[in-house]
């Protein structure tokens, strides 16, 4: 075991003599407190080795040391093991196995980002904003995130049993059935006859070309008739850096549309947009909620700040800041935050979201019946018809599907892109 304590700290002094090369100017004094920590830690790794109650292997104790050192940074630096890096490559490739949900840690238990759409957590009820506060009877005080993640994936088909606290809820105890997740990145359809609508789930592969051909086709099928987009990105939690920026580049003509910046300023990077809006200036609502988060964030903040977009909804997750995975050979990787980043006019969202231009809270829309006569000039005996109605029953007016009335935030963002429509054509007049 010394010599086992030996190796594993003359790694790590070649590991900081490497860096001294780097920062010569570091003070001697420095070096040797390093030079103690480092003899600390092997200390303390041969105690636990020893004397732990039970028989605990160095490759045990060695991950959760490096993973406890990067979680500590912040709540998205983390060590990934060979088994959790792959999960994570099939996530991003919009392909998966467990519940379906994107989750961070918040004051030790585990907070649900985000549901994704039409999995199995989605359609048991988990919302964004609760806390995970057991896995199948255990707590999850003092589990790392990845532990938490690890209980919930497993073998598809299989049951696991999650304890959820919600604000102004009593407990609630759900029993999910693990399955493959699929996750169909971007819907569309036609609202309204008038108004093309993208639900946006994440941020994974190609996702720019999927929306990109949901506007195309909506504009071949309604020609004229297309008033405006609806961009949905409520619950959506992220995903792919580029695929906003991409998404974002299809409605902007110039500028900028996000900056990273780390802590030395000559690695600040500026995403520009190139010229083109697949839109040509048709008025775009972008939604959003608590659960909209990084990359949804990077998308509603650009056509915020360039007025290209009116933002609805509530105020989003906030979560601004940038992780670069780094693969460590055959032992996985780390996932480090090393560096924030900024909305064209330059604000940080990280811990503050975007707020909307028009909060919606969510709520239910309902047709209440009425009970009176209703009686209208064409209901009178002998009434006059109107010489000009050529309209026929086909095409009356359609109202409102009993999907879209349960869905209030969507519906006064179907209304605000009629609206805009509206006063665009004024303005043209």
């Amino acid at each position: 075991m010394k010599k086992n304590k030996l190796l594993f700290i003359a790694l790590f002094a070649g590991l900081f003599l490497s860096i001294a090369d780097v920062h010569a100017a570091k003070k001697n004094d420095d070096d040797a407190n390093t030079y103690e920590l480092l003899n600390l830690f092997g200390e303390v790794m041969e105690r636990a080795k020893l004397n732990y109650v039970e028989e605990v292997s160095d490759k045990k104790l060695i991950e959760a040391a490096i993973n406890g050192m990067l979680t500590s940074l912040d709540p998205h630096s983390s060590y990934l093991d060979a088994e959790s890096f792959n999960y994570m490559n099939e996530q991003t490739k919009g392909k998966f196995g467990g519940l379906g949900i994107e989750v961070t840690m918040d004051n030790g238990l585990v907070k649900v980002v985000s549901p994704i759409d039409d999995t199995p957590a989605a359609k048991a009820g988990i919302k964004a904003g609760d806390y995970i506060t057991h896995i199948n009877g255990e707590t999850v005080v003092g589990m790392s995130l990845n532990d938490a993640v690890s209980k919930m994936r497993g073998k598809i088909g299989e049951k696991v049993k999650l304890s959820i606290r919600r604000v102004n809820s009593k407990p609630i105890e759900l029993t999910i059935k693990r399955q493959e997740i699929k996750i169909q990145s971007v819907k569309s359809e036609i609202k309204d006859d008038s108004i093309a609508y993208i639900r946006i789930s994440s941020f994974t592969e190609d996702v720019d070309d999927t929306v990109s051909k949901a506007i195309t086709d909506a504009k071949k099928k309604l020609k004229n008739k297309l008033l405006g987009i609806v961009i949905d990105v409520r619950n959506n939690p992220g995903g792919l850096l580029d695929q906003a920026v991409d998404v974002s580049d299809l409605f902007l003509e110039k500028g900028e549309i996000v900056s990273t910046r780390s802590r030395n300023e000559s690695d600040t990077v500026k995403f520009m947009a190139n010229e083109g809006d697949v839109a040509k200036g048709l008025p775009i609502v972008v939604m959003i909620n608590e659960g909209s988060a990084s990359a949804s964030e990077i998308l509603a903040g650009a056509l915020q700040d360039h007025h290209r977009a009116i933002i609805l909804g509530e105020k989003s997750f906030g979560k601004g800041s940038v992780q670069t995975v780094i693969p460590l050979r055959d032992y996985g990787a780390m996932r480090l935050t090393t560096a924030r980043y900024y909305t064209p006019s330059g604000r940080s969202i990280q811990a503050k979201g975007i707020e909307p231009d028009i909060e919606v809270k969510p709520a239910k829309v309902e047709e209440l019946e009425s009970y009176a006569l209703n009686i209208s000039e064409a209901d009178l005996n002998n009434a006059l018809k109107n010489d000009s109605d050529v309209s026929n029953d086909s095409e009356q007016k359609k109202g409102k599907s009993k999907e879209d009335l349960a869905d209030y935030q969507l519906v006064r963002a179907l209304d605000l892109v009629k609206a805009l429509a509206l006063y665009s054509k004024s303005d043209e007049n």
